[in-house]
């Protein structure tokens, strides 16, 4: 019995934050031809379990999810390519799930550098990335803020063309976080 008491108090520990959804912001950019791009994220959700109780956090979950058709670019034309590209009548969410932390580093009392490595999965096609963030503990929240650069193709995109192909997308892209948990 004393075994099992002596278990609980590790498995307390870790806490569990939601992403806040009014706060923060995902967004990917991009070029093509004709101009620069970003497209914003408006619906986001995910769950992270971090464990501060040692010398450096732990974190034992990261699951973030965004809704395909929430990315939007404020520009109607360009949305419904995007969606095309992406098939989000077949693949709805664009997903990351972390399967480790290979690194973590602090940078001041509750700031640290993590890079995670995990699986991404956008319009049905999953790839195992590393996902490099900064990690801040504050006061019954986790702000996760980086870039991530991307290549459509590695994920069978073709990058979206428009006006008969006068104007083509680039293949390279970058996924900005600056995310709020609470």
């Amino acid at each position: 019995m004393l075994m099992t008491f002596g278990l609980i108090p590790i498995a307390l520990a870790a806490q569990s934050y939601q992403i806040s959804k009014g706060e923060g912001e995902v967004m990917v950019t991009g070029t093509s031809t004709l101009h620069d791009w970003e497209e914003v994220a408006e619906q986001k959700s995910g769950s992270i379990s971090v464990d501060k109780t040692g010398e450096l956090p732990t974190i034992s979950t990261l699951k973030f999810t965004v809704e395909a058709e929430s990315l939007k670019s404020g520009k109607g034309a360009m949305d419904k390519n995007t969606y095309k590209a992406l098939d989000t009548k077949n693949h709805k969410q664009i997903v990351f799930n972390m399967k480790s932390v290979k690194s973590i580093s602090p940078v001041s009392s509750n700031k640290y550098k993590v890079v995670a490595n995990g699986d991404l999965t956008i319009a049905g096609s999953t790839k195992t990335i590393d996902l490099p963030f900064d990690l801040t503990l504050d006061e019954g929240k986790v702000l996760l803020e980086g870039k991530k650069g991307l290549k459509m193709t590695d994920f069978n995109i073709e990058p979206p063309k428009a006006l008969l192909g006068t104007i083509t997308t680039g293949n390279e892209i970058e996924v900005h976080y600056n995310t709020v948990w609470k």
